[in-house]
């Protein structure tokens, strides 16, 4: 015997496959989005370990070096962050100089030749070529100091990879968005051909464009955000087995970044799906009957 179907609800295609397309190309989009925030937080440590040391003349007072260290901390250009303007005696360098090579060379030598210095973490805003070199310049220039050093290729080479990577990731994002509104709307639209008939009924019965398009969008709504938060979760798992896995991303992890990560994909996952399928039923709304069929 055979079982009749029940009358076709508007608005109500089938779910899964919408949901799952729309998930799936979530997720693909927040992997490429934590890898950007992961960049950018790598960007920000690698930055805070570029420190200038500024070696001091010999013979100066705890007075005058104070001064020194007071003046690198008024600076606009110095990092305002906790311990950016450290102080290394001879000792201290001398004790890490003999764990480096292996050799005492203070009973070679008979003396410590070191100089004392202070490594002076300078804010990310002034890692150019040419803002450091003018900071090399000015503190070069300060009373009580003896020389100005650190690795000019280290922050052209951090500006380079920086971009390099930067462009790259948005441009991959980009490329992907696009993916994901045409994948999304081919899916809604195949989804919306199923319906054509009971759209064209509801128009021949006098039903207005706005009546017919509600419980479209509401549904489409639905899933979308459906997906998002299925997409949200997904990721959300991934990232806390990948922290547990390789620990070192837990240092790079920001919470609230990654909070406002999958709350854009929630936004971008609904927003399509209700476009894509405002677009697909008006099509359908506008079609003659040769058209339709």
């Amino acid at each position: 015997m055979e079982h009749s179907r029940g009358p076709k609800k508007l608005g109500g295609y089938p779910a899964v496959a919408v949901v799952i397309s729309i998930t799936l190309s979530l997720v693909v989009m927040g992997v490429l989005g934590v890898l950007l925030l992961y960049s950018g937080a790598l960007e920000q440590r690698i930055r805070k370990d570029v420190r200038i040391q500024v070696y001091l003349k010999s013979n100066l007072t705890e007075t005058q070096r104070l001064q020194i260290e007071n003046k690198l901390l008024s600076q606009d250009y110095v990092s305002k962050d906790p311990g950016s303007v450290t102080f290394v005696s001879k000792e201290d360098a001398a004790k890490k100089l003999i764990q480096e090579t292996g050799e005492d060379f203070e009973k070679l030598l008979g003396d410590n030749p070191l100089k004392e210095a202070y490594l002076v973490t300078i804010s990310p805003d002034f890692h150019t070529v040419a803002k450091i070199g003018k900071i090399k310049e000015e503190i070069q220039a300060m009373n009580g100091v003896f020389q100005v050093y650190y690795v000019e290729d280290v922050i052209e080479d951090i500006n380079t990879n920086v971009t390099t990577i930067s462009i790259i990731l948005l441009a991959m994002i980009f490329i992907l968005l696009i993916t994901v509104v045409l994948l999304i709307n081919s899916t809604l639209r195949l989804a919306m051909f199923s319906q054509r008939a009971l759209i064209r009924s509801m128009q021949l019965v006098g039903a207005k464009n706005w009546f017919i398009l509600r419980p479209f969008l509401a549904r489409a709504c639905g899933y979308g955000v459906l997906a998002g938060l299925a997409a949200g979760g997904l990721l959300y798992g991934l990232s806390q087995y990948a922290q547990r896995e390789f620990h070192d991303l837990s240092l790079l992890h920001n919470q609230e970044h990654f909070l406002r990560l999958l709350a854009a994909l929630l936004i971008i996952g609904t927003v399509v799906a209700v476009i894509s399928t405002l677009f697909s039923v008006r099509r359908y709304l506008r079609m003659s009957l040769e058209q339709l069929y």
